[in-house]
């Protein structure tokens, strides 16, 4: 059996320069230097060519360095994506290539010629089959989608492709969410869990935002580096696995993201988390943006065309959702650029337009503030997710006393460092992080001497 892991690097173009740093220190570097210091260990990766542009311009060189030199070495292979991040089954086909085109250029200029992507990797997973089109013309060779986008049961031991001959991989959902959730904390959680297939010959394909490693999780890097030197799980790129599983299924995936639950798709709602129609500040959003990009077609100057590339990002209709995504900050930032845009053009553009543009901006932001006064967000929020509340009822079966034990050694060790480097809010994050999985590991009966056996 291989393991194909892929992480998602990215950050939006209103990230400040504070949580950027942090980022940085707290997960990328990690990362990287773990690659690094792994010469065996193999993932796929993909960095939104915004995230490498903001990574120069904020004094971050050594990260794309790292990156270059792992591609380099052919420890990494890099994806291409669209470099802004936006929301592609909702833009034109034009929009759509001119986004992928962009992010060519600009992680071309900073990886050099080993930057030679096959695959692509939609925002958000969002795919439609306009998507794969404008992929397919451009020359690329495979989508990674979720699993949800698959008509039919995954079957790991094949590699599928689509009439046109695009190829496509699928990330199994609920292993990737045990990953990055921590329910499998340990390379020995993996292997238990994964034990009925590792003699398989077949592949396990895993993906996950970077982010998740070091910085929203403390410490979970150190799993990453555990698990690439299982020597019953070997670590290969996605591109590999059609040398290693040649047996093509021709399939035409489904209109899909990576959020996507079982309610949304049989409602054929692929796209709520982003475009709900029952979300009248999404709805304004979406006018916004739409007006924005007719706005700068008329316009034709460069300088705007650049401004409105970077406004078209996902995270501000993902902070409208209020399920149970909310930040009324991030709602107005990303209105505001693109009011930007609008006010930006030229005498090409009506006042008119002009003003309907602030005056979508108003409504989005006034109606954020009354759904906060009402308790509307409050009353949103409640209504969790069904398929985190399903995950999250597992509640960590999979993980054993001593599995917690090897995790809360782990945590203990990189708080006393960060301690040492005086790096004491660090350090109490750790220390918060130890106290919970104490707390969770009491929970567990004790074991009996003859399932610690079975356990290693």
């Amino acid at each position: 059996m291989y393991w194909a892991n892929f992480i998602h690097i990215y950050q939006p173009p209103t990230q400040t320069r504070s949580i950027l740093e942090r980022v940085v220190k707290e997960s990328y570097q990690k990362i990287l230097s773990g690659l690094l210091a792994n010469p065996k260990a193999r993932l796929t990766l993909n960095i939104n060519g915004g995230l490498t542009e903001m990574l120069i311009e904020n004094g971050h060189q050594k990260v794309v360095d790292k990156i270059r030199a792992l591609l380099e070495r052919g420890q990494i292979e890099l994806t291409a994506s669209a470099a802004y991040h936006p929301i592609l089954p909702k833009l034109s086909q034009e929009e759509i290539q001119h986004q992928i085109e962009l992010n060519e250029k600009i992680n071309h200029q900073y990886f050099g010629p080993a930057y030679q992507p096959d695959g692509f990797f939609p925002p958000e997973m969002a795919y439609s089959p306009k998507v794969g089109q404008v992929v397919k013309d451009l020359g690329l060779k495979w989508v990674i989608l979720d699993e949800v986008g698959l008509d039919q049961n995954l079957n790991p031991s094949k590699t599928y492709q689509n009439q046109a001959g695009l190829g496509f991989f699928f990330r199994e959902r609920s292993l990737s969410f045990k990953i990055l959730s921590a329910q499998l904390g340990t390379a020995k959680s993996l292997i238990r869990e994964l034990s009925p297939r590792l003699s398989k010959n077949e592949y396990l394909l895993t993906a996950m935002d970077g982010e998740t490693f070091g910085h929203h999780r403390l410490g979970l890097e150190e799993l990453l580096w555990e698990i690439c030197k299982e020597p019953r799980l070997p670590t290969v790129t996605i591109s590999s696995l059609f040398e290693l599983f040649p047996e093509k299924v021709i399939v035409e995936p489904k209109d899909s993201s990576w959020a996507l639950t079982g309610r949304n798709l049989a409602k054929e709602q692929p796209f709520i988390r982003w475009d709900d129609p029952e979300n009248e500040i999404q709805e304004k959003q979406w006018q916004l943006l739409n007006l924005a990009i007719k706005a700068v077609k008329k316009d034709r100057q460069l300088r705007v065309r650049k401004m409105l590339d970077k406004a078209l990002y996902s995270d501000q209709f993902w902070w409208a959702s209020a399920r149970p995504w909310w930040s009324l900050e991030m709602i107005e930032q990303g209105a505001h650029q693109l009011l930007k845009v609008v006010s930006a053009c030229n005498e090409k553009v009506t006042q008119k337009t002009k003003e309907k543009a602030k005056d979508l901006y108003l409504k989005i932001i006034t109606s954020g503030f009354e759904w906060q006064r009402s308790g509307r967000i409050e009353e949103m929020s409640h209504k969790e997710d069904e398929e985190v509340r399903e995950r999250m009822q597992a509640n960590n079966r999979s993980l054993t006393r001593e599995d917690y034990n090897q995790m809360i050694k782990s945590l203990r060790a990189q708080m006393l460092a960060a301690a040492k480097d005086k790096e004491y809010a660090r350090a109490e994050q750790f220390k918060r992080r130890i106290l919970e999985l104490i707390a969770d590991r009491d929970q567990i009966p004790r074991e009996t001497k003859e399932e610690i056996k079975v356990n290693q």
